[in-house]
């Protein structure tokens, strides 16, 4: 067993009386990629947002590079980064400035040249004095994800950090990704309604379903238990029994 670097125990979250997040626990080991998979209302975006302390848990503990996230989430989140398709950045900068803001923000050094290696990466080198309101949804994700590696990060979670971005530029995100993990091993927590690529990228798969922990392993351990054939045909399973359950 590897470096566990995310502990999750009995973790509870509840808006008023709907329960999103049901007394959940498991863990994450350093350089592993852990996929969160689930219908909409699962509770995957709220388990992140708790996981980077962005919302208090109503129950429960979570423990990140062996700190208690309560205790100390600055010494955290100077660890950890995170991008999403759906959380824009601040549109009236240039792509330049966006990444400058950022990495002074988490005290990085001679910051111009880790910037310009990043745009490069993604390709948008070229757009770096363009505002970022005039970007294309593609670019902007692109751009959210040289934000995220900026600091180097221990942890990095990724919410549906392809869904905009077409098939090319996806493909080689998950390639980068993956190269990444491999060489600093990063860890990776990350979501996404791709379940191909789900399947492709993820080391382990948590899951869930009305807040709760209904299966985890890797893809293939997942497949087999459900007896299916992939992931997309285990998600129709569960999303369509849930609808007859409801009916």
């Amino acid at each position: 067993m590897g470096l566990r670097v995310i502990e999750v125990n009995h973790l509870t979250k509840l808006f008023g009386n709907a329960v999103a997040v049901n007394d959940i626990s498991f863990s994450v080991e350093e350089g592993e990629i852990l996929g969160f998979l689930g219908p909409n209302g699962a509770g995957k975006t709220t388990l992140i947002q708790l996981l980077l302390g962005l919302i208090t848990a109503t129950a429960g503990e979570i423990k990140i590079l062996g700190i208690d996230l309560i205790k100390d989430r600055e010494a955290i989140l100077s660890q950890v980064n995170f991008s999403s398709s759906y959380v824009s950045m601040p549109t009236s900068l240039t792509l330049w400035e966006n990444l400058s803001v950022f990495a002074k923000l988490y005290g990085i050094k001679n910051h111009e040249g880790k910037i310009d290696s990043l745009l490069t990466l993604f390709e948008i080198n070229h757009l770096k004095d363009s505002l970022t309101r005039n970007l294309s949804s593609g670019q902007q994700t692109r751009l959210s994800l040289a934000k995220a590696l900026l600091n180097s990060p221990k942890i990095l979670f990724l919410d549906e950090p392809t869904a905009s971005l077409d098939p090319d530029i996806a493909d080689k995100t998950r390639t980068l990704l993956k190269s990444i993990r491999n060489k600093s091993r990063t860890t990776i927590l990350y979501t996404s309604h791709n379940m191909k690529e789900m399947q492709e990228i993820s080391d382990r798969i948590v899951f869930l379903d009305q807040g709760e922990i209904i299966a985890c392993g890797t893809p293939n351990e997942i497949i087999q238990n459900f007896e299916e054939e992939n992931l997309e045909d285990v998600f129709l399973k569960i999303a369509r029994r849930k609808v007859e359950n409801i009916e």
